[in-house]
């Protein structure tokens, strides 16, 4: 029976189809078995029934893709090619690994022989078969606002599912303390009410960072850009998405945008895990395992802006308190991360507009070509702030703290422990001192830096700095007697201005409410301590006064909440739970409103 190619076509496609969908729901089975796997406790027999399962789905994985390519003719994109060659290899190392013979002549590949390469090939499997499913929105029913919640909700759901195994922690944790610490972790924020160096396990803490990146990140980020890398194309309304959630300047940038903030991250954390293992002390470690973890793990919650640290009193533990390089580390890492990577990327082109101008200035016949608006009006606004808040908190903190806190510290450490505690408030969360001794005005001074908070579209929280600076510029525009905000030979446009008092007023009406709550539920405790730790939760500081773990389970529910309203802000919430007007083609008479 012959076919005609359309036929042949619509058969190929509802193979591949199937084999999708199988491939997927084994790829899932298998990341549900290693969730069982490493959660739970098990005999040996077990174990090897669980050891000859992720053979076979590596077997059977593998035929799938080879069908794929050669039998029904799948296409796949060169970049797919390439992973799925590198895939295949590691598969065929995982093999050789398995034979005796063959790690007695090769001992080297003893490597491989273990479970975490196994892991770790399953998962790359899982990401490549998730990666290709079409997911499908319609802008109609479902806005970005409202993905972008839900992903941040479904990521806090599955961390405190995967807390509360057994190996995750040392003894049995509570639903609402799980809740609380994956909240925490996602959100980037930091408080905590058990200790996460003693509590949790090695595993669990490795949740906590895994936990803190795609927090940090935003899950939408990681699964749009692998679905785009895999099925090498996007749909138009998936690129409307993305471009609201990267504000990338055009659609056809999103994709580009999205890579490049990917590999930014990864590469600083990179480069900051290695420069945060050689200012440790080995001494300090049971072994060098340890101390690349611990190296890891604090550069992924330095540069996320979480706080998070394994150490029980974070920097301030006597070993670590007086490390000032370390400190200078962390400090360049949770800026670099909360100045946000539209500015980080706006850099970027400017660095490499003028190392090719100075370049071309050594060749000859070279045309100088000069560009006044490298660094855009958004890069200026912030870099300026976010330089003037560091200065300022630096000075203030250093001559109010000089005497108190960093008493214990020379005249070096003082200047580095003053810097490092006057930008940790600016969402990273990690101390170096005693919070609980801050004097009154410092507290203060923290509170208003933590309000403050980080760069927009950046891993950090807070009002943002470009809303700050544009609430400054409007002050003195109306004591000029300017009806407009101007900076930089430009006007800032009305929305942003409507856009920052709406963000200010919000984040006070929720921090106002977090407060009363809390001072409801626990009266007991002192207004000053309630008010910090809600400020630091509204803007996923991390920092406390010292309450945290002591709070009622009514509090830690509203410190949950605040924590999940300041990561996704509350105007986000408003945007997903209104639905935007579509045309105003009309407009009323306007009038002023007195307002002294």
């Amino acid at each position: 029976m012959q076919f005609t190619n359309f036929q042949e076509k619509k058969i190929n496609s509802t193979i591949i189809s199937n084999i999708r969908k199988f491939s997927f729901g084994l790829t899932f089975l298998a990341v549900c078995t290693i969730v069982f796997d490493v959660g739970f406790s098990h005999d040996s027999d077990t174990e090897y029934y669980i050891l000859l399962f992720y053979s076979a789905v590596l077997f059977i994985g593998s035929v799938l893709i080879l069908t794929r390519y050669f039998l029904v003719h799948e296409k796949f994109p060169a970049q797919v090619r390439i992973f799925d060659g590198l895939i295949f290899l590691l598969y065929f190392l995982l093999l050789l690994a398995r034979i005796d013979g063959v790690r007695e002549t090769m001992p080297f590949m003893d490597i491989f022989n273990r479970m975490g390469w196994l892991y770790l090939a399953i998962f790359i499997y899982f990401i490549r078969e998730f990666a290709i499913i079409r997911l499908n929105f319609k802008r109609e029913y479902l806005n970005p606002a409202q993905l972008f919640i839900g992903s941040f909700l479904l990521l806090i759901l599955m961390g405190t599912l995967l807390l509360m195994l057994p190996t995750a922690t040392y003894t049995e944790i509570s639903l609402l303390d799980a809740l609380f610490t994956s909240t925490s972790a996602v959100c980037v924020t930091g408080l905590i009410v058990v200790d996460t160096g003693t509590f949790f396990t090695p595993f669990g803490q490795t949740l906590i960072m895994i936990l803190i990146q795609l927090g940090g990140l935003g899950i939408m980020t990681f699964a749009s850009y692998f679905s785009y890398f895999f099925r090498g194309k996007s749909s138009y309304e998936s690129q409307l998405l993305m471009k609201d959630i990267t504000n990338a300047e055009k659609i056809g940038e999103v994709f580009s945008v999205l890579k490049k903030i990917i590999i930014l991250t990864f590469l600083i954390e990179l480069v900051g895990a290695i420069f945060v293992f050689f200012t440790l002390d080995p001494s300090l470690f049971d072994d060098t395992s340890d101390e690349i973890f611990f190296s890891f793990f604090h550069a992924v919650s330095g540069f996320c802006n979480a706080g998070f640290s394994t150490l029980e009193q974070g920097l301030y533990e006597p070993e670590f308190s007086f490390n000032y390089p370390l400190q200078l580390i962390l400090a360049a890492l949770f800026i670099f991360g909360g100045i946000g990577f539209p500015i980080l990327l706006n850099l970027y082109k400017f660095l490499i507009y003028f190392v090719r101008n100075r370049i071309g200035q050594l060749k000859r016949n070279y045309t100088y070509v000069h560009n006044p608006w490298v660094v855009n009006i958004n890069s200026r606004i912030v870099l300026t702030t976010t330089i003037l808040l560091l200065i300022f908190g630096t000075v203030l903190f250093y001559f109010a703290e000089y005497n108190n806190t960093l008493a214990p510290h020379s005249g070096f450490g003082k200047v580095v422990t003053a810097f490092f505690s006057a930008a940790t408030p600016r969402t990273a969360g990690f101390n170096s001192i005693d919070t609980s001794a801050l004097h009154f005005s410092t507290v203060m001074l923290v509170i208003l830096l933590m309000w403050i908070g980080a760069s927009p579209a950046s891993t950090g929280g807070g009002i943002k700095t470009s809303t700050f600076a544009l609430a400054t510029l409007n002050f003195f525009s109306l004591a000029r007697g300017k009806d407009r905000i101007e900076v930089y030979r430009r006007e800032v446009a009305d929305i942003s201005i409507r856009r920052a008092f709406a963000i200010m007023s919000l984040s006070l009406v929720v921090i106002g409410a977090s407060v009363a709550g809390m001072a409801y539920f626990d009266n007991e405790k002192d207004l000053m301590d309630i008010a910090f730790e809600a400020f630091s939760a509204y803007s996923t500081v991390g920092l406390s006064l010292g309450i945290t773990a002591a709070l009622s389970a009514p509090s830690k529910m509203i410190i949950i909440a605040t924590m999940f309203i300041g990561r996704v802000s509350m105007l986000t919430i408003l945007i997903a739970l209104l639905r935007k007007v579509k045309h105003l083609n009309y407009k009323y008479p306007t009038e002023e409103i007195l307002m002294n």
